[in-house]
């Protein structure tokens, strides 16, 4: 191997001048259709063969008593550095009875330090070209840093500043309540966004789910300086905290530097798991704004699974064939292919450590509204009732295995199936296990496992129409 090649760093080359085809043809290496199939999975072996040396890996570091994950992946390729702080159970959800309160303190927290300001934090950073922000989620709360190699130590001293004397000012409130509040004006001029926000108002209704992570106007108003800092005080804590880092460094420089870090948090609480059922009988909402041209037709149910199920690579399978694979899946076949709806159609399984639901939607024209929810309600009975072909299976199958490489073939994309795997509280390695589940699945098991979950025919809607 030449000097300066990373271990983990493989040059795989095909000479057409030298290589010749099964059937004795010159092959160009250009060509995807000439290029033998054995050769594409020797290829896509030692892709698989770089993930596993490549690996992230998880542990554990210790911070004033309390033991906090440490998902660490050393890379040189390129000398840069990047590390997420998450805070667990500190999102929108966590919020209480203020909507809006965690991604408006996010927004807050990006405004610089005490010390220096906003526009002075901002210079500081844009000086190293570090790159340094916050956002909240539904359940987390994430601080993310990334630099050179020779600026992270500039990067973690202003983070430490932020950390420590957040820009909280009166002055500073008003400024992001306003850009919010502008935010929120715009989005009820995006029928999508619009019909989004009411199924999932119809679907979690009664429940901090119900209300977009962004707030509302009323709530936004309402938000105090003291509830940011009563916030970001009892969430951003050692007990909720877990690390995700990896680039050009090694494990013991960065567990160093990130105790160094974590040693000016307070301890706190760990946040209480919280779990949200959604409406298991169907509801329909409909939205009548003058302004549109188009009917849009949001539509979900509940799906009896929890994060971790161990039958969650059959559900994937499901779902892509159902809606979630685009041109060829049923749905769009049905509604736009066969019928002519919409120009597009889709759906999807979400499964979180709060939530599960299946969900879809489509645009249409507002004559054929009505067309089109029936043809949805057609298309996911005769899933549930008559399951799938092999066909549609081998080729999901075909998909979700070949493009295995393509999804993690960056330093982020490990580190965040990682931290997925963790926080699902899977083994390390279960997604590749995941994948030989899919490999081995019959059409017996999946169809059987898509009868059990006749509850998605429950479907409730949000549309927005004229």
């Amino acid at each position: 191997m030449k000097k300066g090649v990373p271990k983990a760093f493989f040059i795989f080359r095909i000479d057409a001048k030298s290589f010749r085809g099964v059937q004795g043809t010159k092959v160009s290496p250009l060509s995807k259709t000439a290029l033998p199939v054995w050769i594409r999975n020797i290829v896509v072996a030692i892709l698989l063969l770089g993930q596993a040396l490549m690996a992230s890996t998880l542990d554990f570091i210790e911070v004033q008593g309390v033991k906090i994950p440490f998902i660490f992946e050393e890379d040189k390729r390129l000398p840069i550095v990047s590390m997420q702080l998450v805070f667990t159970g500190s999102g929108s959800i966590d919020e209480g009875k203020v909507a809006g309160l965690a991604r408006l303190s996010a927004k807050m927290l990006n405004e610089g330090s005490r010390k220096r300001g906003s526009v002075g934090f901002a210079d500081a950073l844009e000086a190293r070209a570090i790159q340094l922000s916050a956002h909240a989620g539904n359940e987390t709360f994430v601080v993310e840093l990334g630099s050179l190699k020779e600026e992270f130590d500039t990067g973690l001293s202003l983070l430490s500043e932020q950390l420590r004397e957040p820009n909280f000012t009166d002055k500073t409130l008003e400024k992001i309540k306003t850009i919010t509040l502008s935010e929120i004006a715009r989005k009820e001029a995006d029928f999508d966004t619009v019909a989004s926000d009411e199924l999932k108002s119809v679907l979690f209704e009664g429940t901090p789910m119900a209300v977009p992570n962004i707030g509302t106007k009323a709530s936004i108003k309402q938000i105090k300086l003291e509830s940011v800092k009563s916030f970001v005080s009892s969430h951003l804590v050692l007990s909720n905290a877990l690390i995700v880092i990896g680039g050009d460094i090694s494990d013991a420089v960065a567990k160093e530097k990130v105790i160094k870090l974590l040693s000016g948090l307070e301890i706190g609480k760990t946040g209480s798991p919280r779990y949200y059922e959604p409406r298991k009988t169907p509801k329909e909402s409909i939205l009548k704004r003058p302004q549109t041209e188009q009917a849009y037709l949001y539509f979900g149910s509940p799906f009896e699974m929890r994060e971790g199920d161990p039958e969650f690579y059959k559900a994937r399978v499901a779902m892509f064939i159902l809606g979630s694979s685009g041109f060829g899946s049923r749905l769009l076949e049905e509604i736009r292919v066969k019928r002519g709806l919409a120009y597009s159609a889709y759906s999807r399984l979400s499964v979180a450590k709060t939530n599960t639901y299946f969900s879809g939607y489509l645009q249409t024209k507002l004559e054929s509204g009505e067309e089109a929810k029936k043809t949805v309600v057609e298309v996911i009975d005769t899933f549930v009732r008559d399951g799938v072909t092999q066909s549609e299976l081998d080729q999901a199958r075909k998909f979700l295995l070949g493009s295995e490489p393509l999804r993690v073939e960056t330093l982020s994309q490990r580190l965040g199936r990682t931290f997925s795997e963790y926080y699902q509280g899977k083994p390390l390695g279960y997604s590749l296990q995941e994948l030989e589940f899919i490999r081995n699945l019959t059409l017996e098991d999946l169809n059987d496992f898509i009868k059990r979950h006749s509850e998605i025919n429950n479907l409730s809607y949000a549309i927005v129409t004229k």
